[in-house]
């Protein structure tokens, strides 16, 4: 469900109860297409994590939101961003006595 390059991405931006419309997620996540965040946000809808609202209303007024299941993820979210801190530097080994000593 959480596979591919932006989900986690648009997850992040969502986390806290927030609600963001299209373009405020597009302006948030630059680096993404618009046809990407699209198919993006209808997957993690299909997959029941986030929620779309429609307000009838000219221009329509469309926001996303992550559902009670979808915010239940932070903490564990939360987990992964504190062990991917913990990562060493990349080059950076521990070095190793050298032998016989």
């Amino acid at each position: 469900m959480l596979e591919g390059r932006w989900k986690l991405v648009i997850l992040f931006h969502l986390f806290g109860g927030k609600k963001l419309r299209f373009s405020d997620l597009e302006r948030a996540i630059p680096a993404i297409s618009q046809k990407m965040l699209i198919q993006q946000l209808r997957q993690l809808e299909q997959d029941g994590i986030v929620t779309r609202i429609v307000h009838a209303q000219v221009p329509p007024k469309v926001e996303y939101h992550l559902t009670e299941w979808g915010q239940s993820l932070c903490p564990a979210l939360d987990e992964l961003l504190t062990w991917a801190e913990k990562r060493p530097t990349p080059g950076r080994r521990k070095r190793s006595a050298p032998k016989g000593q």
